[in-house]
C-alpha cells in the first residue's frame, strides 16, 4: 500500500495524469494510422455528447443539492455566457458554497 502522507498522494496524482496522458496520446496515434469516413467522424463526434450526458443526468437525478444547483448554474452561465469555461467554474463555486453550509 502506497502511503498518502508528504508526497505520497501527490506521486500517485502524478502517476495518474502521466497515464491518462499516455493513453489519450496514444489513443490519438492509434487513430491516425486508419482513415476516418464520414460515418466514422461522426460516431466520435457523438461519443462526446454521450459521456456528458452520461455523467450528468445521474448527478441531475441522485446527486445533493449542490450538484444540481451546480448543474443549473452552469447551464444557466452558457446560456448566459456561451462560453463553458466561466460557467464551469461558476458551477463549482455554486457545489463549494452549498456543500459548505
Amino acid at each position: 500500500m502506497i502511503a498518502v502522507e508528504g508526497g505520497g498522494g501527490l506521486w500517485l496524482v502524478a502517476g495518474m495524469a502521466l497515464a491518462t496522458l499516455l493513453v489519450r496520446f496514444g489513443g490519438v496515434f492509434i487513430m491516425s494510422l486508419f482513415p476516418l469516413g464520414p460515418r466514422g467522424e461522426g460516431f466520435i463526434n457523438a461519443m462526446a455528447g454521450s459521456v456528458l450526458v452520461a455523467v450528468l443526468v445521474p448527478i441531475a437525478l441522485e446527486g445533493d443539492l449542490g450538484g444540481r444547483l451546480a448543474l443549473l448554474t452552469t447551464a444557466g452561465g452558457m446560456l448566459l455566457w456561451a462560453r463553458p469555461m466561466p460557467a464551469i467554474a461558476l458551477g463549482v463555486l455554486v457545489a463549494a458554497l452549498v456543500r459548505s453550509l
